[in-house]
């Protein structure tokens, strides 16, 4: 695969631009492609089997696209359907979740860590494993959180409707003792004032965006995969549902790096 090829980057909808703007700081120059899968959004009460075909279908899209690599910018198919097809495919793919695990096991300081994400993610306890398996000793509660999700589809990043559902969901976390939160889904850190503001200075926010930008940087000087510049990186936005939609909160998002957005048809 060329090195001047995009890399594909994918999600249930605006979530994973959290990791664009991790790529826009820290891999300027290269090119990508954003998928979108908001005809399925929200994930969280999907089943295995319909988000490996969801997976499926993304990957036949990006590779149709020439991607040199694919990050997986989603909690929920990082934490079920990576490790299932990641060997199907002869090309550099990672995902959030070992990234967000490494973050939270450097940054804690009592062992208590949290972890909110869809409840597709909770149920597999891939976070569990992940941090478990760095310190066995450490104690990891996991929480499912079905309506944040569709708050930041909405663009509902703060006010009292996010406020109340944040403190649903933190509150028994904090009862727990955690010191340190792991955003397992990638919408969640475009909630992180309001998530900051309810746990208080004393939890520190895991976030696996910029870490897994640095392994994808690692995996590019090992393979020799980086772009070399010599033409102007081009980011291009697609999805499968609604592409205004996608637009108005993806510009809320991350600004005017978002020209337009590509609706595809994958019936």
């Amino acid at each position: 695969m060329g090195r001047n090829n995009p890399i594909g980057v994918f999600d249930s909808g605006v979530g994973g631009l959290t990791v664009v703007k991790a790529l826009l700081e820290q891999m300027p120059h290269e090119s990508f492609i954003y998928f979108g899968d908001n005809a399925h959004v929200p994930y969280g009460a999907k089943e295995e089997w319909q988000l490996m075909g969801y997976a499926r279908d993304i990957m036949t899209f990006l590779l149709e696209q020439k991607v040199k690599a694919v990050v997986v910018a989603c909690g929920t198919h990082s934490s079920t359907t990576l490790p299932i097809f990641r060997d199907d495919y002869d090309l550099p793919m990672l995902g959030v979740l070992k990234a967000g695990a490494r973050t939270a096991a450097r940054v804690t300081q009592n062992g208590k860590i949290g972890v909110i994400a869809t409840v597709a993610t909770t149920r597999s306890l891939a976070h569990t494993r992940e941090i478990k398996g760095i310190n066995e000793q450490f104690e990891v509660f996991e929480l499912g959180c079905p309506k944040l999700v569709p708050l930041v589809e909405a663009g509902k990043l703060e006010g009292d409707e996010t406020r109340e559902a944040a403190a649903e969901y933190l509150q028994p976390l904090l009862e727990r003792g955690i010191d340190t939160l792991v955003l397992g889904c990638t919408h969640y850190p475009f909630l992180s004032t309001v998530i900051q503001e309810y746990v208080g200075p004393g939890v520190r926010l895991a976030d696996p965006s910029c870490e897994t930008i640095e392994d994808l940087q690692k995996i590019f000087a090992e393979r020799d995969l980086s772009n070399d510049r010599t033409a102007p990186p081009v980011r291009q936005f697609y999805v499968n549902g609604n592409a205004e939609s996608f637009y108005q909160v993806g510009r809320l998002l991350i600004g005017e790096t978002i020209e337009c957005v590509n609706r595809v048809s994958q019936d």
